[in-house]
């Protein structure tokens, strides 16, 4: 790897371990990167989910303030996240190579999808139970730990995009504050990447100057966005989400 190209996995480590905590969808900034230095699309995975480790711990660690009174649903939705995400970690290896180049792509334009109507989505349910005089479960129902387990397993398996799920699924299903539902999905993210990343290491190939690189990136990522995250615009975000992410996908494509 020459000087440049460290920087640029370097820079790339830290604009997704500041964007994974403000909305997610961070891999999807260094995945193509270490595709583009030539790794193979499961090795630049195995990295980047190693890489982003620290970057996890240190925006949830940035978000500790959100996260009083929530124990319970943390105990529950970690749980769910840490079996689904193990579960994930296990598929990606244990699939061929030729079925990750083929259903990548295809969870990233279902992800960008999410990312795009989820507001609308949002808004259509709330009026739904407005008019049908229903309310929230407090913490989801099962409804919401099927979606966690499913939403945990892609993280596992890949993770672009995992908290962008995350959120569309609280969103739609939990009646809180954004920012309290925030400070869940990044530790959620956290337990999915951590998990993971403890598979990995015994059983997987990685590029440990890549992990390396994205590690030390991710974890100032995660503390810059942590301060910031309050004040991005939401659509913003989602456009840069949209853009990186379509990039991804044409890259994996012709690939």
């Amino acid at each position: 790897m020459t000087l440049w190209e460290a920087a640029a996995v370097l820079a790339a480590g830290v604009g997704a371990g500041t964007i994974n905590v403000i909305v997610g969808s961070g891999t999807l900034i260094t995945f193509p990167v270490l595709l583009a230095l030539g790794l193979p699309p499961v090795t630049a995975n195995v990295s980047n989910t190693l890489g982003l480790v620290p970057g996890s711990l240190s925006g949830a660690f940035g978000y500790r303030r959100e996260l009083v009174g929530q124990r319970r649903r943390l105990l529950r939705f970690g749980t769910t996240a840490l079996i689904g995400g193990l579960g994930g970690a296990i598929l990606l290896l244990a699939l061929p190579s030729k079925a990750f180049d083929a259903i990548v792509p295809v969870l990233i334009a279902v992800a960008l999808v999410l990312v795009v109507v989820q507001p609308r989505l949002a808004a259509l349910l709330r009026a739904r139970r407005e008019r049908n005089g229903t309310t929230v479960h407090p913490d989801g129902g099962p409804v919401l730990l099927a979606g966690l387990l499913l939403a945990s397993a892609y993280g596992g398996y890949f993770g672009a995009a995992q908290g962008v799920l995350y959120l569309s699924l609280m969103g739609l299903l939990l009646h809180d504050d954004l920012q309290r539902l925030n400070a869940l999905k990044n530790v959620l993210a956290a337990v999915v990447n951590g998990v993971a990343a403890v598979f990995f290491l015994f059983v997987a190939t990685f590029d440990w100057t890549a992990v390396a690189l994205i590690a030390v990136g991710s974890t100032l990522g995660g503390l810059l966005g942590a301060k910031i995250g309050r004040r991005l615009p939401p659509t913003a975000l989602r456009a840069v989400i949209v853009l990186v992410g379509s990039l991804a996908i044409v890259q994996l494509l012709l690939k």
